[in-house]
């Protein structure tokens, strides 16, 4: 049964699955390497794809397919590739898409990893990138060459949650003939539909909210049949990034509370942004949801909610970032977000550490910056820790 016509929280819970003999009422995980043919013949017919079927786990497996399936209904894409981490999924991406002497125009406002990949790693392969500011179209269409195939952005931005116009980037890579792909992690499909706006790829490190509480590892490329289906598909194929039978069965069962998660993890933040407001030691607080945020009005336009995080400035720097994040008991130190356990990092010399300070800088991202990636907990015992990092400054 095809669940397309249904509403969010319904394809959530059940698009993709295909029940055994067994009639299991959860997904089954498939934990094989291989499989079995019925003769010669039908080996050869699955090989060449004359015939539909599985042939091998690192691009056919049962489970994986399911969350495959699942996601691409909750994006509105034609196609899902599962990949073994959200970096993998940007990789099997741009390899599957892009040849030596092409160029990319990509965010500077993107996860550290990602600037490390395409400046470096990338570049070694004769793929330029050229880095602009996210907020500013102009820098976008100024960075616009012959050989630009791809634009590339995280919106909102990790970690100052700055956004872009998916729709006039849309337009702008569809007139150079290149393709716009859209990192839609700090929203998920349940908060933001960049396929609906008009980009052409969704990128996922379902590492983050796709699980949610903080199990596995995994990435996806959502798109249409041809460029996901056949160039990001062949690329994991060949070079086999490919996700597990059980990170996927533990992503199916993350994809089922999605829309009630993400609507807590919005409301919550946003409480916990108006509240950091009126602290005398923060400088400044980056949450869209605020009405100080300058895309505020876009971010109401462009997505249902605000999301899950909250970065602040503190006016004494790395020190006070610092000495507020180990003051904290309830917040977890570490790097990772979209958990139900509420997060706290300095990205600085975390997230952004292998950065230089000048990419850091026109990244905007300051000593004295610490974000929040706001969980499940009590909204009155996440502030309450929050106060007891601030009254550690006051000390």
């Amino acid at each position: 049964m095809s669940y397309d016509k249904f509403d969010f929280e319904t394809r959530a819970v059940r698009s993709g699955q295909v029940r055994t003999a067994e009639g299991e009422h959860s997904e089954p995980i498939f934990p094989t390497s291989s499989y079995v043919f019925g003769s010669a013949a039908e080996a050869a017919a699955r090989f060449s794809g004359d015939q539909p079927g599985n042939i091998y786990s690192r691009f056919t497996n049962p489970t994986v397919r399911t969350f495959e399936e699942r996601l691409a209904s909750l994006e509105g894409g034609d196609r899902c590739v599962a990949t073994s981490s959200g970096m993998a999924a940007i990789l099997a991406t741009c390899a599957g898409l892009l040849q030596a002497g092409d160029h990319i125009v990509s965010s500077r406002s993107i996860f550290g990893t990602t600037t490390v990949l395409f400046s470096t790693y990338l570049a070694r392969f004769g793929i330029e990138t050229t880095f602009v500011s996210l907020e500013n179209p102009a820098d976008w269409e100024a960075a616009m060459r012959p050989a630009t195939r791809l634009l590339f952005l995280e919106t909102p931005s990790n970690p100052l949650t700055a956004l872009a116009d998916i729709q006039v980037l849309s337009a702008l890579a569809h007139d150079n003939d290149a393709l716009l792909v859209v990192d839609n992690c700090f929203c998920t499909p349940a908060l933001q539909l960049p396929l609906a706006l008009g980009a052409d790829i969704v990128i996922h490190s379902a590492t983050k909210y796709l699980d949610g509480q903080g199990r596995c590892i995994g990435g996806a490329v959502v798109g249409d049949a041809e460029r996901v289906g056949k160039d990001v598909y062949g690329f994991l194929r060949t070079a086999g990034p490919s996700m597990s039978p059980f990170n996927a069965w533990v992503f199916l069962k993350g994809l089922e509370t999605l829309a009630l998660r993400m609507k807590a993890h919005s409301d919550s933040a946003l409480q916990l942004a108006q509240w950091l407001e009126q602290q005398p030691a923060v400088a400044r607080v980056y949450h869209p949801g605020l009405a100080s945020h300058p895309q505020h009005a876009l971010a109401t336009r462009q997505q249902s909610g605000p999301g899950g995080i909250v970065s602040f400035d503190l006016k004494g720097g790395q020190r006070d970032a610092w000495s507020l994040i180990d003051a904290t008991q309830v917040f977890s130190i570490t790097a990772n977000l979209g958990d139900a356990k509420s997060t706290i990092t300095h990205p600085a010399s975390t997230t952004h550490g292998r950065l230089t300070p000048e990419q850091r800088a026109e990244a905007g991202i300051s000593d004295g910056l610490v974000r929040l990636a706001v969980g499940l907990e009590s909204l009155t015992d996440l502030q309450q820790d929050l106060e007891r990092g601030l009254a550690a400054l006051r000390s």
